[in-house]
């Protein structure tokens, strides 16, 4: 496959990005991944006491969860014209201020509305870093280093995930547990100094190099007028609601129908989010590996995902064994698979579309996303409800090879030039 020329840094850019910066800024973009995945545990966590206290149904909680999601479906589309008019540096920092910002808020609710509406502000100001962070990983590096790069910053999102159960239950067993949102919201502040001055900030003639010549609506307009576009964005939807599935409902799982103690599942729960770690990194250095090695990049991410859909169906599993451990175990298989899965496609996006296109195409798939997790989450509290949590796993167990499918010729394209 052929890169596009607007997709190769031109000289002027590639000057303010050594290597050793470059993976500074990956290092840092792990970090507030991490930072961002801590926030979103933080609620499924401390849920049990929040629900107590503000009368809250599982139905309600799952109410609570759509907002954010249906929030971040929106935000998805609108970070993507945010990342490419303000630029990386910029709009980082933008998204990282307000999403801290409405973490830390979080702490001061008191009622079903307020925590809804805290919620929905952390999800307009999350999904920019999932926007950005590719987009960033596109200027910086060639292509044989991308989908490492991609797997890296992803590895912090699942490190948050595995320090969140025992840390939130060690900081809750001394402190009330709001504070944690206080503190969550704090630690993505401070992250904000290093990058403004890890990012170097373009001059004038730098940026007038990298401008396109095509008319931001004319971008929009190639974004939206291709097949792929909307293809990738149903292959989120379809896809990603089993990883929201994990962060904010399979706590919750192990807490109650499992009858787990918070002790017990700070000890084995956070297995799930350490394979979808390794998932990360294993998936994005396998495909970049057999980039390495002559496999065209889309043909490389293709195979890899192809691999991670075939361990899906082991899904059911998790449900039907009466060991604890053992559906842990399960549910870390399928966070590993999703997790290599994850990078593969979003390195894809960046591999099939124009650097000029790269965040608006982002944004516009990562929405499906948004948009799949609000629907699924409304679905999750309806079925959880009437019938418990084993037919969510079978659902599960097809989604990502109905994806793979849908999606297997448009990872054949070539980029428009």
């Amino acid at each position: 496959m052929s890169q596009p020329d607007s997709a190769i840094p031109t000289k002027a850019h590639t000057s303010l990005f050594t290597r050793r910066r470059a993976w500074t800024l990956t290092a840092l973009i792990s970090v507030v991944a991490l930072v961002n995945y801590f926030d979103r545990q933080s609620l499924s966590i401390v849920a049990p006491r929040f629900q107590a206290e503000l009368h809250l149904s599982d139905a309600g909680y799952g109410h609570v969860v759509s907002m954010f999601l249906f929030a971040s479906a929106i935000a998805y589309a609108l970070a993507g014209v945010l990342t490419d008019w303000l630029g990386t540096r910029a709009s980082m920092a933008l998204f990282v201020g307000w999403w801290s910002a409405a973490e830390a808020v979080t702490a001061f609710a008191r009622n079903f509305v307020q925590l809804s509406a805290a919620r929905f502000c952390l999800g307009l100001g999350e999904p920019g870093l999932w926007v950005a962070a590719p987009k960033a990983i596109g200027e910086i590096f060639p292509r044989k280093d991308r989908a490492l790069a991609v797997g890296i910053y992803t590895l912090g999102s699942t490190i948050g995930a595995v320090v969140a159960i025992p840390t939130i239950a060690a900081v809750t067993a001394h402190l009330p547990w709001k504070s944690i949102f206080l503190i969550d919201g704090v630690a993505g502040l401070l992250w904000l100094p290093f990058w403004w001055w890890a990012y170097p900030k373009r001059t004038a003639e730098q940026r007038a190099a990298n401008v396109s010549n095509t008319p931001q609506s004319a971008i929009l307009r190639q974004v939206l007028t291709r097949g792929t576009t909307w293809k990738l964005t149903i292959a989120r939807g379809l896809t990603d609601p089993v990883w929201y599935f994990y962060l904010f409902w399979f706590p919750k799982y192990m807490l109650g129908p499992r009858g787990l103690s918070l002790d017990r599942m700070a000890q084995i729960g956070w297995l799930v989010y350490l394979f979808a770690g390794a998932g990360t990194i294993l998936g994005g250095a396998f495909s970049s590996l057999l980039v390495r090695r002559g496999t065209e990049p889309a043909r490389a991410y293709r195979i890899t995902m192809l691999f991670c859909a075939a361990l899906v169906p082991l899904s059911p599993l998790a449900a039907a064994t009466s060991s604890p451990l053992f559906c842990v175990l399960i549910a870390s298989v399928i966070g590993f698979a999703h997790m290599a899965w994850l990078v593969n496609l979003t390195a894809a996006v960046v591999e099939l579309f124009p650097a000029e296109q790269v965040g608006r195409a982002f944004g516009l798939i990562a929405a499906g996303s948004g948009f799949g997790g609000m629907i699924s989450s409304e679905v999750i509290g309806r079925v959880v409800t009437q019938t418990g949590y084993a037919p969510l796993f079978s659902i599960m167990m097809v989604l990502h090879p109905l994806a793979l499918a849908l999606i297997w010729s448009s990872m054949q394209e070539k980029a428009a030039k």
